[in-house]
């Protein structure tokens, strides 16, 4: 399945996108897509009722907003370095266990909703990355284990304000969790829509231009091994998102460093997991 939430900002109503790219309200489910329903059976419940129901309920225009598709999780965790070309050109070391930092759950917008370049800033960056929704309770979970608690997969675009993030002391959460740094979507592909989580190409451009262009085969560290880490430090929830990092080709790494500007459009996709777009634009207090 493909879950979606749709409807203006606030007010989001959850939804499903159909093997033939329908889009669908499922608010005759009855539930939200949140921490309740990732760790209650949701995601069996709602494939019998939209067996019984996809034929009949209302659908979804193509022009509707899409908003985050799941509802705000108890944490978004990010792994950094965890592709072997973008740490070469970050000019740091392959790490020997996943680099963890969070990012504020505020940050999370709709997969095209617009970026805010954030008052002060001079150096917001763009990275695409692979996300895993957590479907069950996982604590000290074994890589063996992982995929019992994995619900599905979302597109992430993992902002970042470098002189916050490097520049400014303490820990890279400064410059990852403001306003519109966390697009999600356009849906969550639960599982079994994907063959093979490890060899999915990921692409990012800036006004048509590719900035990022990889697949997943070039993590340092796979989605058993990162979720299994992760759960030797915390417990992860139902509805918990895990973004496993960026490749290479981030504005940081280009020579010389370039960052976005007001008026410039972003998009990013991952095989399988659909677009997203983000017109950019400056603070305005």
């Amino acid at each position: 399945m493909k879950l979606i939430r749709f409807g203006a900002l606030g007010q989001e109503k959850p939804g499903l996108q159909l093997a033939d790219g329908k889009r669908i309200d499922a608010s005759g489910f009855g539930q939200d897509y949140d921490e309740a329903f990732f760790g209650g059976d949701g995601l069996g419940r709602l494939a019998a009722w939209a067996e019984e129901n996809a034929d009949s309920a209302p659908s979804v225009s193509e022009e509707t907003r899409l908003g985050s598709p799941l509802c705000r999780p108890s944490k978004l965790i990010c792994i950094g370095l965890n592709y072997a070309a973008h740490a070469r050109e970050s000019g740091m070391d392959v790490p020997k266990e996943p680099v963890v930092f969070f990012k504020a759950t505020s940050a999370i917008v709709g997969p095209n909703d617009g970026l805010t370049i954030p008052k002060n800033s001079v150096k917001t960056d763009w990275e695409v990355e692979l996300a895993v929704v957590i479907g069950q309770k996982a604590s000290y979970v074994s890589k063996e284990e992982v995929l019992d608690h994995v619900a599905g997969y979302v597109l992430h675009n993992d902002y970042s304000e470098r002189e916050f993030q490097i520049e400014r002391g303490g820990q890279w959460v400064k410059g990852k969790s403001c306003d519109t740094f966390a697009p999600l979507g356009p849906f969550i592909a639960t599982k079994d829509e994907i063959a093979d989580v490890h060899q999915l190409p990921l692409w990012l451009k800036v006004d048509g231009e590719t900035r990022q262009d990889s697949s997943t085969d070039d993590l340092i560290f796979g989605i058993p091994t990162v979720i299994s880490a992760l759960s030797q430090f915390m417990t992860l929830l139902p509805g918990d998102v895990i973004s496993t990092g960026t490749p290479q080709g981030v504005g940081m790494g280009m020579d010389p460093p370039t960052y976005l500007k007001g008026g410039e459009v972003v998009t990013l996709g991952i095989e399988g997991l659909g677009e997203q777009r983000q017109e950019v634009r400056t603070w305005a207090g």
